[in-house]
């Protein structure tokens, strides 16, 4: 009898995943058709500033102050290992590979969904409990075209350049420790990480942000769309739109780098060795 409870329950979670992925590609589907049929030219313009602005503009002290320790984190790290093998000036190329491919994309990706997903998310849950979404709809607005596809475009378009700006001070950050304060030369350091770092890596690194930018704005937006009722509801939304953002970051960066990184060898041949340059 146990055993018999144990597998229906099972079964009625696995139901309700499946469920939850149909809902969340009917929702997606639903973003993406008024993406391109929706409100045109001013309108649209109107409804994406302010989204631009709070999920952007409102979001650079944060990404600026992660990149650039993440790069003196890196520097600090490397310096040792590299210093032992006698190749500390080549230790920029590795930095700068690192943050502009990876941890960059990864990192300003993570700090937006946890600054901007989770309000997003209370946002619409909070309109969703008090009817507003409903009085949208009797008047004859769609809340997806009015409410969701300002807010993702809004993630797509600025995940991407605030990544930019985080790889920048990724940078400097790296600079700064391995250079200034660890005393390597400084032609070397970037010597050698314009020889490593190429314009496709950039791209890899600019095509996880547009992907990671896209999950964001969909899973926030869905989340605060499908809210329970009540204060407790619109706080549950908020999280989960940060906890699924997250794991769906993680995973999709899981495969759009072993896809880019089989795509780099097929353009450029073999991966440069940075001990090699």
């Amino acid at each position: 009898m146990v055993l018999v409870e144990s597998f229906a329950s099972l079964g009625r979670g696995l139901l309700g995943w499946l469920e939850s992925i149909g809902r969340f590609t009917r929702f997606s589907g639903a973003a993406a058709r008024w993406s391109v049929v929706g409100r045109p030219g001013s309108g649209r313009l109107r409804l994406l500033m302010p989204q631009l602005y709070e999920i952007g503009t409102r979001s650079i002290p944060v990404v600026m102050l992660v990149g650039a320790f993440v790069g003196a984190v890196l520097g600090v790290e490397m310096f040792d290992q590299f210093r032992e093998l006698g190749q500390e000036s080549r230790i920029g190329g590795i930095i700068n590979l690192s943050v502009v491919k990876q941890i960059g994309p990864v990192l300003a990706a993570v700090m937006i969904a946890g600054r901007v997903g989770g309000a997003v998310s209370a946002q619409i849950g909070t309109m969703r409990v008090t009817e507003q979404i409903d009085a949208l709809k009797v008047m004859g607005t769609d809340p997806i075209n009015y409410l969701v596809v300002p807010r993702v475009i809004a993630c797509v378009i600025m995940v991407p350049v605030l990544t930019i700006i985080s790889d920048l001070l990724g940078l400097v950050g790296g600079w700064l420790v391995v250079v200034v304060g660890l005393g390597v030369d400084s032609n070397e350091y970037w010597r050698f990480s314009a020889a490593l770092v190429t314009s496709f890596d950039l791209a890899i690194g600019l095509t996880k942000a547009v992907v990671f930018g896209l999950l964001i704005g969909l899973i926030s937006c869905y989340k605060g769309f499908h809210c329970r009722p009540g204060a407790a509801g619109v706080g549950k939304a908020a999280t989960d739109a940060f906890v699924t953002s997250f794991i769906a970051i993680i995973i999709a960066n899981f495969f759009l780098a072993k896809f880019l990184n089989d795509l780099y060898s097929m353009v450029y041949g073999v991966v440069p060795n940075a001990l090699s340059l």
